[in-house]
């Protein structure tokens, strides 16, 4: 049932993603506001299938290395993924000092686990089980392509809303449009709301990651452990990442810099409360021993 409810969640906020980008491209222009907004969302999501992984990877600065590199790496990816029933994902490091990881990849047979090399110094065998586990939940529900729907009909809102911003300020009002003042409202709040929903999204899917992983390895109290010290790091030790690819990671890698009002905006739950979760989750596990 949380499943099922969470998924219910996740497709009203993404209903309410899609009415805000119609919203914003009517403000902009009527029917062919909208017109726009729907081949901006098209575009942009066409372009991040196949190119959003290449992205992230630069972003982080990640390499891809082959098991005779990192053979105790490939080792623990290709018996959790077996259990998860999924394809061996290609296997990257990222040479950050900061503990963290991240997935990313347009499906199954195109995915790539990312850890930093600071997760690797950091944590001993079952964390580094229970962080890769949640990474494979990832690719296992399909997140990431999610994400990159989410994150650009956001995009596509921001875009508009300053489209509609130097209309306004440059172009003559047509007398049928929408009253400036509803301008102003539509030009100020949908990219706010679109970041807001973008990021609840997140943060559900974040929760639901660490209950698969939970089940994958059957010791939530491990990735507790984990996630505790990768929050630690993350506030100790800064990373020079993209804003927009921060998201991906299992925790902030921003969190350094977050302050305020920053944690209404943040992409991922509370550690605390993904923490809570886990181990109430303690002795309730059946581990997963699927095959692929």
């Amino acid at each position: 049932m949380s499943a099922l409810w969470s998924n219910t969640k996740v497709g009203l906020m993404m209903a309410g993603l899609t009415a805000l980008l119609a919203l914003a491209g009517q403000a902009l222009g009527g029917s062919a506001g909208l017109t726009l907004a729907l081949g901006m969302a098209a575009a942009g999501n066409l372009a991040m299938y196949y190119w959003s992984s290449t992205l992230v990877m630069r972003s982080y600065g990640a390499r891809v290395v082959s098991a005779r590199e990192a053979p105790a790496l490939h080792d623990m990816v290709d018996r959790l993924r077996r259990r998860a029933g999924l394809p061996m994902p290609t296997v990257a490091i990222a040479p950050h000092a900061q503990p963290n990881a991240f997935a990313t990849g347009r499906n199954e047979r195109h995915a790539v686990v990312c850890v930093t090399q600071g997760l690797l110094d950091t944590l001993d065998r079952e964390q580094l089980e229970g962080v890769i586990a949640h990474e494979l939940a990832h690719i296992r529900h399909r997140d990431m392509l999610l994400m990159t729907v989410t994150a650009t009909l956001a995009g596509a809102i921001g875009n508009l809303g300053n489209m509609l911003m130097f209309s306004s300020l440059f172009g003559s009002r047509d007398e049928e449009g929408p009253h400036p003042v509803a301008q102003l409202a539509v030009m100020l709040l949908t990219p706010i709301a679109a970041m807001l929903i973008q990021f609840a999204i997140s943060r559900q899917r974040e929760f639901r990651a660490d209950a698969l992983a939970a089940q994958l390895t059957g010791r939530p109290r491990a990735l507790a452990s984990a996630l505790q010290s990768l929050e630690a790091g993350a506030r100790r030790i800064p990373m020079a990442v993209s804003p927009t690819a921060a998201p991906l990671a299992q925790v902030n890698p921003l969190a350094a810099s977050a302050r305020g009002l920053a944690k209404l905006f943040s992409t991922h739950p509370p550690t605390a409360a993904r923490v809570e979760r886990l181990l109430a989750m303690e002795g309730g596990v059946i581990p997963l021993q699927r095959s692929a």
